[in-house]
């Protein structure tokens, strides 16, 4: 657990591997504790001090409430979801989307008849929004210079500039390449060089208020998304409650949906109910 961001990647990816599964690693200091029961070892039990000291120095702080307002007292706050190939009801996730009642909506993959059914279901509380490829945005305020990102042959990322009240902010939605978990070891290589354009991109994006919504494949811990989110901060590491675990719906497991943000402040963040899709929906409150 201490020493997980010097396991190498070479081959089957097994740091990246660890480091998305990093907060389960936890579950060792109830097991050793059976172990030292069972063999009466004092010695032992002193020693499970060690792998729970470490867990709680990486994961304590996630355990609190950090949310400052609750939910609300922010001047934006944002959802992201990845609404679902397989999603047989997008009427139902649209609801369940506009009922947060945020200002802007980022989602991600997208079909052709499902954009449609969410621009219909979401006009009257979104009237602004932009579909580029399998990912979209909803705003209730107006949205400029909208374009694709170009981090994939297909279009898996969009930004465009938040008209807000509180002044414009660039907002990406972004959808990086799937992972899989295989003979051949955790396969990131099209995530990673996705996470390395996205980050180009970031590098060379000149607004000053800054909001990446998206569904990363990946984990905040994930050393291989570190030229992405060394340039921007976790809503849910500086202002939520608990892991804030996204996938899959039925039981979480691993956060690969976030909100990140640069040069703004998150004061609240969560995740919303379970809709049709594998994915919880992320949300955050946030000010200048």
């Amino acid at each position: 657990m201490a020493l997980h961001a010097w396991i190498p990647n070479a081959g089957v990816n097994a740091g990246s591997l660890l480091q998305t599964l990093l907060p389960w690693t936890g579950l060792c200091v109830p097991v050793l504790l059976v172990l030292a029961a069972v063999r009466r070892s004092r010695t032992a039990a002193v020693a499970v001090l060690a792998p729970a000291v470490v867990w709680v120095t990486l994961f304590g702080g996630a355990l609190t409430d950090k949310r400052s307002e609750g939910v609300g007292g922010g001047d934006l706050t944002v959802v992201s979801h990845n609404v679902g190939e397989g999603n047989t009801d997008p009427a139902g996730t649209a609801r369940v989307l506009a009922a947060a009642g945020a200002d802007v909506l980022a989602l991600e993959e997208l079909s052709d008849a499902s954009a449609a059914v969410y621009s219909r279901e979401l006009a009257a509380a979104y009237p602004h929004h932009a579909v580029i490829g399998g990912v979209g945005l909803w705003s209730r305020h107006p949205l400029a210079d909208v374009k694709a990102v170009p981090i994939m042959p297909w279009t898996r990322a969009l930004r465009a500039t938040a008209l807000t009240p509180d002044g414009p902010v660039a907002v990406y939605a972004v959808h990086l390449a799937s992972v899989r978990v295989s003979a051949a070891g955790f396969t990131t290589g099209r995530r990673n060089d996705a996470a390395r354009e996205l980050a180009a991109a970031l590098r060379a994006e000149p607004a000053p208020r800054v909001v990446v919504l998206g569904d990363f494949n990946g984990t905040y811990q994930d050393g291989a998304l570190d030229p992405v989110t060394s340039q921007l901060r976790s809503a849910q590491r500086e202002a939520g409650d608990g892991l804030g675990f996204t996938w899959p719906a039925p039981f979480p497991m691993v956060r690969i949906d976030d909100v990140l943000v640069r040069g703004m402040t998150a004061r609240a963040a969560w995740t919303l109910p379970a809709t049709g899709s594998d994915h919880l929906p992320v949300a955050a409150t946030l000010s200048r």
